[in-house]
């Protein structure tokens, strides 16, 4: 298959690709755009931001900045008042949210409270917890890991785009990314929504503390580079960015097979898609990818804009564009 018979396939059967990036063997070997999108230009990653959120995480382990990820999240916020008879929140350590096993009050993710009020961090931690106690049952959530983030600003008071700038994006030639603020609900909205390039922002909270769960831009070029970043064990050019311990540690399964996820399993918010064959992602809603293939070399990188319910992007990848790269 061509180039152009490539590109003409993803604009007829995946029309919301904004951008692809491909690492072979270390080595940068396609990428293409549609709908007007730039190689330089970001794109909503959505969830896959999660996993970016855990690299920064094992930096922080790395730097002693976090002694144990075994510690109760609340060792790392001193001042936070507990609600009157809450006492699970007490046992929830760092391993629950990175392994989104914490419990939370409620059904879903509480997005109104948290994002309208003045400090997301703590109002985050007014959910944690629970009466059901630790289930060590697999509960997906997206606005309440913003705890994730503060921590992160409690053990090096930095903000998250300052830490990931100095620690992670900048060491492997990622553009500088700033933080980007929504006034209103309906900013907040299209921030999402809008099918048009961004720049390399991320969206942060009023303390410029940004999200964990979902509002980091990227390309599909700076999103290769982290994946290949991982497939060479935290390695770039020589230099150890992030340690091999943690990249082992964050494509370990944690989770048995979940039926309500395609049967993948779960690591450090990392998804194992096959550990057999030593597959993982980072995963985004509208099919937004990390793809990383150990067994093949292989690291692919997928940009989308938003288009709900996307749910065959991996099957695409392993079909059509690692054949397409591996012949």
């Amino acid at each position: 298959m061509l180039n152009q018979e490539l590109h003409e396939l993803i604009s007829k059967t995946h029309p919301n690709i904004c951008q692809i990036s491909v690492y072979k063997q270390g080595e940068a070997v396609f990428s293409d755009e549609w709908h007007g999108y730039k190689k330089e230009d970001a794109c909503h990653v959505m969830s896959a931001t999660k996993s970016i959120v855990a690299l920064l995480i094992g930096i922080a382990v790395d730097k002693g900045m976090i002694k144990s990820i075994d510690d109760s999240i609340l060792t790392y916020f001193p001042n936070y008042q507990v609600k009157r008879g809450e006492k699970t929140i007490q046992d929830v350590t760092i391993r629950h949210l990175l392994t989104m096993t914490a419990p939370y009050k409620g059904k879903g993710d509480p997005w109104t409270k948290v994002c309208s009020s003045e400090d997301w961090t703590t109002a985050s931690l007014d959910f944690l917890g629970g009466r059901k106690g630790l289930t060590d049952e697999f509960n997906y959530r997206t606005v309440c890991l913003h705890i994730l983030t503060g921590l992160l600003y409690e053990v090096s008071n930095m903000t998250t785009v300052a830490f990931a700038n100095t620690y992670l994006f900048a060491p492997i030639g990622i553009k500088e990314v700033v933080n980007d603020s929504p006034k209103t609900a309906e900013a907040h909205k299209q921030f999402t929504m809008n099918k048009t390039p961004k720049t390399h922002i991320w969206l942060c909270d009023p303390k410029h503390i940004a999200a964990a769960g979902y509002g980091l831009c990227l390309s599909a070029t700076d999103m290769a580079k982290i994946g290949q970043l991982c497939l060479n064990k935290g390695n770039y050019e020589g230099k150890q960015i992030i340690s091999s311990e943690w990249i082992n540690a964050c494509f370990k399964p944690t989770s048995n097979q979940l039926p309500d996820y395609h049967n993948l399993r779960y690591g450090y918010l990392w998804w194992i898609l096959d550990d057999k064959k030593e597959t993982y992602g980072a995963l985004g809603n509208s099919g937004n990818v990390i793809y990383i293939n150990t067994e093949k070399n292989l690291v692919v990188a997928i940009t989308s804009y938003f288009k709900p319910s996307v749910l065959d992007r991996i099957d695409f990848i392993e079909t059509y564009i690692a054949p397409f790269i591996l012949k």
